[in-house]
């Protein structure tokens, strides 16, 4: 399981003086972004191949108020891929110093060509990358279905 450690700053609490939705978003990119960067995902490999991530959802489960003054630890679970690539689904758990859960994430999204502006399987290089990618208990082989378990259709106010 890949962890990384945050310092909890003045800018991340809300009005309640606690951590800020904001903060766990920033957190769980950055966790992302870092874990990808070792197997070999970054702006520069992206950019090779013009492609970027997207993210469809994160749903955000809350245990326990955290506050500033102790490091925590956000993990990162491999919970699914489809067989191109194209879709990824992982997990985020975040621990305050003493190893207590307080809260946990749950987030999709897929890999966009940025040329085209339209979802794309990933190259080779990309997924032999993620084969290396150690995967949680329940993964499973994401479909274009998986995707819209939460589906929305957008109203528009005209």
């Amino acid at each position: 399981m890949f962890f990384k450690e945050f310092e909890i700053r003045w800018s991340d609490l809300d009005a309640n003086r606690h951590l800020a939705n904001s903060a766990y978003i920033n957190f769980m990119s950055h966790t992302r972004m870092a874990y990808l960067g070792k197997l070999g995902f970054n702006q520069k490999s992206m950019a090779q191949h013009n492609i970027g991530p997207v993210v469809f959802y994160e749903h955000m489960y809350y245990f326990k108020e955290v506050f500033p003054g102790k490091p925590v630890k956000v993990s990162l679970g491999f919970k699914g891929m489809s067989e191109d690539g194209m879709f990824f689904e992982f997990q985020h758990d975040f621990y305050d110093a003493d190893g207590k859960n307080f809260a946990s994430c749950e987030m999709m999204g897929a890999w966009m060509d940025l040329k085209e502006r339209s979802l794309t399987a990933l190259p080779q290089v990309f997924l032999d990358a993620f084969d290396k990618m150690e995967k949680v208990e329940d993964f499973k082989t994401l479909t274009k279905a998986d995707t819209r378990k939460f589906f929305k259709i957008p109203k528009d106010l005209v």
